[in-house]
């Protein structure tokens, strides 16, 4: 049977599991793009942006645990895609990322039409790239891609199609019979990069002798679950229940671990409150599982402390080196080394600990430590005659929005509120970028619309997020998804001007313009409300999640409130006391006065 290079690739993706192609529609990938269409199993997606395409990618593979596919076309759509394969890179994300390139004669004296070296370009950001030189290598290079992406630590892999390569016929050679998961699973491992061992890796028995033999002794076991921990809630449960283990969730991983649980301990978020960080710090044995202990998880590498004796359960625990996991330890952070690397599979970690304890010692020893979290979580009371502001926003979302919606949220200071407040009861709910990339929570939701249909997607997103990839909603409308965004709009980059107002005791450059986001959503075909008071924002809320389709709410909010305990006045006064860095009050006064006039001038839904 002859197909196209193009139709090759996709036939065997669709049979390895891929379904969902997320793409700005490009011509040097022509092939791709007919043969999404005559394979009934693949959905194309045809975004606004590429940036929208790799978000949505991302957040797909994060709920469905399978591989989406991000296509996009040479120089241009490349770059704007990288933002989304970075975010999958850092989020540890499965991704097949294909780009179109120039023809394969016409590439390497830099003259083609956006002819780039996309390979290098892509190279820090994903975990394996290969270029299509011969059209009959396509299926062994798709299977080749799919293992890289799906084993060790996941993350994005990057295929590169020259569009002329991709249109040659090739024989299939009856390989979809032959089965391609089972190639996938024989791939060569030396063409796979180190991280990527080819399969699963089982934990030594005595490495979980070891393991069990420290939880069993421990005083205060306290596991940090992370991004590989997904979909294992119901095991985590029980783990932490039959040793007793307090469990904390690493940086945007809330979800994977009910909060209402009396073993839940608190999120390792940006400046999370003290009190809730006291256990961590004093545990005598720390298990890190599935986590990159990065910065913020962390708290900027003061943690776990020098007294915990740190476990560290992840495919690529220790480094690619640690082949051995009672070897020498490999390199966790900066002036920290696991006392016990485990390089192995997490879930048969976990699985290995269960089998080998029958009497639970349940969650007792960490009720004062939970009940330290849930006061810091507990939104604060009499907050309803207060003016808008990201925790009125989180406070009317507990009121109208489902338990189980998925919700997903954007870089920003207003994220502070919803990740203190907004508790996750259900796995795969949060969608998040750790990469702390703008631009996310629309598409994000999109996805979430696409792929859970029977479930709420809710975005909480700032203005300025929003005014780089709000136009995904016309997508949202396109393809049917129910996705409702919450726009926490108050003109400018708020993050960045805390840090001035803190630093200089001035802001410069963060304002956004008073944009009407409700009749922008309206224009995309959407449902668009204007919230200004708590009153405004519950009946708006409650309309969109009531909508038949896509509705955005624009929530004006005081751009004073900076975080839910510090306000952007107050910080510009404490710098200025400090030193002789110019004042705030005349742009504050000007930023509340220009809000002010938004929320009288911007009415109706």
């Amino acid at each position: 049977m002859r197909l196209t290079a193009g139709q090759v690739i996709v036939d065997t993706l669709a049979e390895l599991g891929a379904r969902h192609y997320y793409t700005v529609p490009g011509e040097s990938f022509l092939d791709v793009l007919e043969a999404t269409r005559s394979n009934p199993s693949t959905t194309l997606v045809s975004t606004r942006h590429e940036s929208g395409a790799a978000f949505m990618a991302d957040a797909d593979a994060k709920l469905t645990g399978i591989p989406a596919v991000a296509v996009a076309t040479r120089a241009p759509g490349a770059a704007n895609l990288a933002i989304g394969v970075h975010t999958a890179f850092h989020d540890s994300t499965p991704m097949v990322v294909l780009l179109g390139q120039v023809d394969s004669h016409l590439y390497g004296a830099g003259l083609a039409f956006q002819e780039i070296d996309l390979a290098a370009f892509y190279r820090p950001i994903t975990k394996w790239s290969a270029t299509l030189s011969r059209s009959g290598d396509v299926a062994d290079l798709a299977c080749r891609a799919f293992a890289a992406a799906t084993t060790g630590r996941p993350g994005p892999v990057l295929v590169v199609l020259p569009s002329d390569v991709l249109a040659e016929e090739v024989d299939s050679g009856g390989r979809f019979a032959s089965g391609g998961l089972e190639a996938a699973g024989a791939v060569d491992t030396g063409t796979v990069p180190p991280e990527s061992p080819g399969a699963a890796r089982q934990p030594a028995p005595d490495v979980v002798a070891r393991l069990r033999g420290l939880l069993e002794s421990a005083a205060a076991p306290v596991m940090v679950v992370g991004g590989r921990t997904s979909g294992l809630s119901p095991e985590l449960v029980a783990l932490a229940e039959r040793y007793g283990i307090g469990v904390y969730s690493a940086f945007r991983r809330q979800d994977h671990f009910p909060n209402d649980h009396p073993a839940y301990l608190g999120h390792l978020t940006l400046a999370p409150a003290q009190e809730t960080v006291v256990a961590l710090r004093s545990a005598d044995l720390v298990v890190a599982l599935g986590c990159r202990l990065g910065e913020v998880t962390t708290q900027r590498f003061s943690l776990p402390s020098d007294r915990s004796y740190l476990v560290h359960v992840d495919p690529d625990a220790g480094g690619a080196a640690a082949v051995d996991p009672t070897s020498t330890p490999g390199h966790v952070r900066p002036g920290r080394e696991p006392d016990l690397a485990i390089p192995a599979d997490v879930g048969a970690v976990v699985a290995s600990l269960l089998a080998g304890r029958v009497a639970p010692l349940g969650s007792d020893r960490w009720a004062g430590a939970h009940r330290a979290y849930v006061e810091d979580s507990t939104l604060p009371a009499g907050r309803a005659g207060t003016p808008l502001d990201p925790t009125s926003v989180v406070e009317v979302m507990t009121e109208v929005v489902p338990a189980d919606a998925i919700v997903t949220n954007d870089a920003g200071n207003f994220s502070i509120a919803l990740h203190r407040f907004w508790r996750f009861r259900f796995p795969h709910t949060q969608l998040a970028p750790t990469s702390g990339a703008m631009g996310y929570a629309v598409p994000a939701a999109v996805a979430a619309g696409l792929v859970r249909p029977s479930q709420l997607a809710v975005a909480v997103v700032g203005d300025g997020g929003y005014l780089m990839t709000g136009q995904e909603v016309e997508t949202a409308v396109r393809y049917g998804a129910k996705v409702v965004a919450l726009v926490v709009r108050n003109g400018l980059y708020g993050t960045i001007a805390m840090h001035q107002a803190r630093t200089f005791g001035t802001t410069w450059g963060v304002d956004i313009g008073p944009v009407d986001i409700a009749a922008h959503a309206r224009s995309l075909g959407a449902a668009g409300f204007t919230a200004t008071d708590p009153a405004s924002l519950r009946e708006a809320l409650v309309s969109a999640v009531g909508a038949p389709g896509p509705a955005v709410v624009d929530v004006v909010v005081d751009p004073d409130a900076i975080t839910p305990t510090a306000s952007l006045a107050a910080l510009a006064s404490e710098s200025r006391g400090r030193s002789p860095h110019g004042g705030t009050e005349g742009p504050i006064g000007t930023r509340r006065a220009r809000v002010g006039r938004a929320r009288t001038g911007q009415g109706g839904t």
